[in-house]
């Protein structure tokens, strides 16, 4: 995936730009991971944030706006293309970072840029 990709919300996912995702479930390719607790379509930097807390108390995790497959408005729901065991091993979203920060961000991409495991 390259790092525009990783960014962007697909074409035809069902996105819509200024839509409110906060509190939408968010499902993994093999089950429900958890909810989106912020979320941005800022261009180059569009991303959910996934409380985790159901799998491992008070996680929240960074997912880029690529990974998402689709959004179903009338369910409230965000499916990914990637397993809860991808969601969960990945960096954890520090608050108390600059989400914008470009050395931030990366840590993110590469994570997500690289194949499916």
């Amino acid at each position: 995936m390259r790092n525009e990709e990783v960014w962007g919300y697909r074409t035809g996912s069902g996105y819509k730009a200024g839509h409110d995702l906060i509190g939408f479930k968010v499902e993994a390719t093999d089950g429900n991971i958890g909810k989106v607790d912020e979320h941005t379509d800022e261009a180059g930097t569009g991303y959910i944030v996934v409380d985790i807390g159901v799998w491992i108390f008070d996680r929240h995790v960074l997912l880029p706006a690529g990974v998402i497959q689709r959004v179903d408005r009338d369910d409230e729901t965000v499916y990914v293309d990637r397993t809860k065991d991808q969601i969960k091993h990945a960096p954890d979203f520090e608050r108390t970072r600059q989400p914008r920060d470009p050395g931030y961000l990366e840590e993110f991409a590469k994570y997500y840029g690289m194949p499916h495991m």
